[in-house]
């Protein structure tokens, strides 16, 4: 990509970098290495270096498809959100959950062994954790981690459960690696996941998994309450219906706006 680098300060190898991380912006799918030197202009030597250095640092991951960014990218600042737009979308139905429930209620996504908070609508109450976009907890410990980490193939399931967490946020409970693919294969055959007092004392959950227009699991929504104020029968029987419905209303939203013409987006948003 072409740019003035005349300036003294010009950091070569830094815009190179965000080149490629920005590259991935308008692809929804993995992209060859000759794909993202192309889109580039960098010759391939130099793009894979990038991409195994991103890949090192966690922002992009390989797969036998190509490279996908990771949603560590979120740590950079906005791109990740503009590119995705899922935050945007789901934040109405978050509310809308807490209006409903009077819970909280969040999105997360996985990033190895543990979930990013990607949206959050939090209530009024003293729980033990305090939790924002951009916590980081371990997945294996919490409903919304145990959802996504349910929608794995086997290979990618194992690598995550053998890879350490990297949260600086100790799970209250955790299961041992029997009882917890159990729980998985439990979670994978009914289409949702809960926890009680496992990542903090006091709280329980609820998650139900985002799918995009193909199918995959993109996210998890999630329910969480106080566990000696809200009971595991009315957390299945009246908060689960409205969970699932929500993570539905966001999959169906974010499908229908990844499949809206940039142009159009564009032209809806600017001021007359």
């Amino acid at each position: 990509m072409s740019r003035d680098k005349t300036s003294p300060d010009f950091v070569e190898a830094l815009a190179r970098g965000l080149d490629v991380i920005k590259a991935f912006g308008s692809h929804q799918r993995a992209m060859s290495l000759t794909e993202v030197a192309g889109e580039t202009g960098l010759a391939r030597a130099t793009a894979r270096r990038i991409l195994l250095t991103l890949e090192q640092l966690g922002y992009v991951r390989s797969t036998p498809a190509g490279f996908l960014l990771t949603p560590r990218v979120l740590e950079l600042g906005v791109a990740y959100t503009l590119s995705a737009g899922l935050w945007e979308i789901a934040q109405p139905h978050l509310r809308e959950l807490v209006i409903a429930t009077n819970q909280a209620a969040s999105v997360a996504q996985l990033d190895g062994a543990d979930i990013i908070y990607v949206a959050r609508a939090a209530v009024p109450k003293v729980v033990a954790t305090t939790i924002t976009v951009g916590t980081r907890f371990p997945a294996r410990s919490t409903a919304l981690g145990k959802m996504l980490l349910s929608s794995l193939a086997p290979d990618d399931l194992a690598h995550a459960l053998a890879t350490p967490s990297t949260s600086s946020v100790p799970a209250f409970r955790e299961q041992p690696i029997e009882l917890l693919e159990d729980d998985l294969r439990e979670i994978r055959s009914r289409g949702w996941a809960a926890t009680n007092e496992e990542m903090s004392p006091g709280v329980c959950s609820i998650a139900a998994p985002i799918r995009d227009g193909d199918g995959e699991v993109i996210a998890a929504v999630n329910l969480s309450a106080i566990a000696a104020e809200v009971t595991h029968q009315k957390m299945t029987e009246e908060y689960l219906p409205l969970v699932l419905l929500a993570a539905s209303e966001i999959g169906r939203n974010y499908t229908l706006m990844r499949n809206t013409p940039q142009e159009l987006v564009s032209t809806r948003s600017t001021p007359r």
